[in-house]
């Protein structure tokens, strides 16, 4: 039978989107799903303040009256103009086995991409930064972050059948924690703390961190302004974010740093693994869903670095090694004896020699690809 292509345009029809992944991944021990809700809020206008600044749209692909595939495209226009480009996104990209789906797919959010006046398209790439991203291509033997991607791994073969090529890639770390933090290492993290007057902010609970949230987006506008597909963030954006992340954070590995002024200048984000309580919750808080994150919260033998950053005018001054000092303090109080990282842009050499320090395995990579008109 042939492949009908059926864009998403009312609220059913999106349900459908969403659920396609639940569908394809059933039987796959390594895939995280997210929360239903949160996919479905960030596909409508209503309910997600990128629209402002982006057009998106949706479809699904049905083949013998079933769903087998699903894309979306994306115009973002402030990274457009912020970067001088004319580049829509692909994202949310799913399939069956099966290049007549894949290719028309593509094609059909090609072309909307072209109508919309673009030159080329890259992907996959969602709203912004802390939204879906790239495409795993390496690792599909390991449990991913509930920040991060799990694809299977006939995709990237799709993708380059149908004329994609490779634009920046992502690489992941497992790292494993020694018994101790070495002696010289807390030596230098009391050392830097004094001689640039630093202050290290320490959160018992989610509305003392909430305080400070908005103040972390800002230092993220400053400190990622040049990374790759960054956009910055607005309060009506950030406040999206907060309420999607925040209220599942535990406050303990949040850690900030103020210099004497009371400025913030670095932060870093992790949480105790969620993937395993994510996959027992099925993409849905109730009944049992938020049981198996509050539990997984409390005895954590994994956590994940979620976001770091620092501010441009200090960054190479040792902040970034006081902030993992101060968390693995909190790790290894809690038990914590592995950390995840969050996708590292490859050519970021100074953070890859960083976790190459640790006890470590280089476990997955992801990728964005692109493909000019």
């Amino acid at each position: 039978m042939s492949v009908t292509i059926q864009p998403c345009n009312t609220l059913a029809d999106l349900k459908k989107f969403v659920q396609f992944p639940y569908d394809l991944y059933r039987s796959n021990k390594y895939w995280v799903p997210p929360m239903k809700k949160d996919e479905l809020n960030s596909l409508q206008a209503s309910t997600n303040p990128a629209f402002k600044n982006c057009d998106a749209q949706f479809w699904i692909a049905l083949k013998d009256g079933k769903v087998a595939g699903r894309i979306g495209a994306i115009i973002n226009h402030a990274y457009n103009e912020q970067v001088g480009t004319k580049l829509g996104r692909i994202t949310r990209f799913e399939i069956i086995d099966d290049k007549e789906v894949s290719s028309q797919l593509l094609a059909t959010a090609e072309a909307w991409i072209k109508e919309k006046g673009m030159e080329g398209v890259h992907g996959p790439l969602g709203f912004t930064n802390l939204d879906h991203q790239a495409v795993l291509i390496e690792g599909f033997d390991h449990l991913p972050s509930i920040a991060s991607e799990y694809h299977l791994p006939y995709y990237k073969a799709h993708l380059e059948a149908a004329g994609y090529e490779k634009e920046r890639d992502w690489v992941e770390f497992r790292l494993k924690l020694a018994d101790a933090i070495p002696e010289k290492a807390l030596k230098l993290n009391e050392m830097i703390k004094t001689r640039y007057k630093l202050n290290v902010v320490h959160f018992n609970t989610q509305a003392e961190m909430k305080q400070h949230a908005h103040r972390a987006f800002d230092l993220l506008n400053s400190a990622f302004g040049d990374l790759f597909s960054f956009v910055k963030m607005d309060k009506e954006l950030a406040d999206f974010y907060i309420n999607k992340y925040f209220s599942i954070l535990n406050p303990k590995f949040v850690k900030m740093i103020e210099d004497e002024n009371g400025d913030l200048i670095g932060f870093i984000i992790s949480l105790p693994s969620l993937s395993e309580a994510m996959q027992k919750a099925g993409g849905k808080i109730f009944p049992l869903g938020w049981y198996h994150i509050m539990q997984a919260l409390k005895k954590p033998k994994v956590v994940d670095l979620l976001l770091t950053g620092i501010h441009p005018e200090w960054q190479a001054k040792g902040v970034s090694a006081i902030l993992i000092t101060e968390l693995q303090k909190v790790m290894f109080e809690h038990g914590v004896t592995h950390v995840e990282t969050t996708g590292i842009i490859e050519t970021n050499e100074k953070a890859i020699s960083h976790w190459k320090n640790y006890d470590h395995i280089q476990h997955k990579r992801k990728r964005c690809f692109v493909k000019m008109f």
